[in-house]
């Protein structure tokens, strides 16, 4: 039975950039660690691991958890991940002011190739944008 979400974790290339780029949306850095030992081995897959962590907190208390493997880097050009790619696809965040939380992405280091949609029904606003490295980000606007 599950009891909750823990939270979503994201591999970055610069930590740094993504700290301030996810605290400048408003997460909140709760602990940041290096592990290095025979339990992250076993958790991940990868023999003489070091990953970097940094555990971020939404203001409802959701966590995303942002992860930097310094022995074991991607060494792939950076792009945007296209919407229908296999495996985990975005965070959706729910915005007060859907078309200044795109300024707010933007200003620290985002994309924004897309403007809003209001569904069909008039109750959402929402966007898909992208963080620095190019991770989808959903952003919703509940309609009053």
């Amino acid at each position: 039975m599950i009891t909750k979400i823990r939270h979503t974790g994201i591999v970055v290339r610069d930590l740094e950039k993504a700290v301030v780029f996810y605290g400048g949306l408003g997460f909140k850095t709760s602990t940041r660690e290096v592990e290095e030992d025979s339990f992250i081995e076993q958790v991940v897959g990868l023999r003489n691991v070091s990953v970097e962590t940094a555990k971020l907190s939404s203001p409802c208390g959701a966590m995303i958890e942002l992860l930097q493997y310094h022995s074991h880097p991607q060494n792939i050009e950076i792009s945007v991940q296209v919407s229908n790619r296999l495996g985990c696809s975005h965070i959706a965040l729910e915005v007060v002011d859907i078309k200044v939380f795109l300024g707010l992405v933007k200003k620290l280091g985002g994309k924004t190739p897309h403007e809003p949609a209001v569904s069909f029904n008039q109750k959402f606003c929402v966007v898909y944008c992208f963080d620095m490295e190019g991770n989808i980000i959903e952003l919703v606007e509940i309609i009053k």
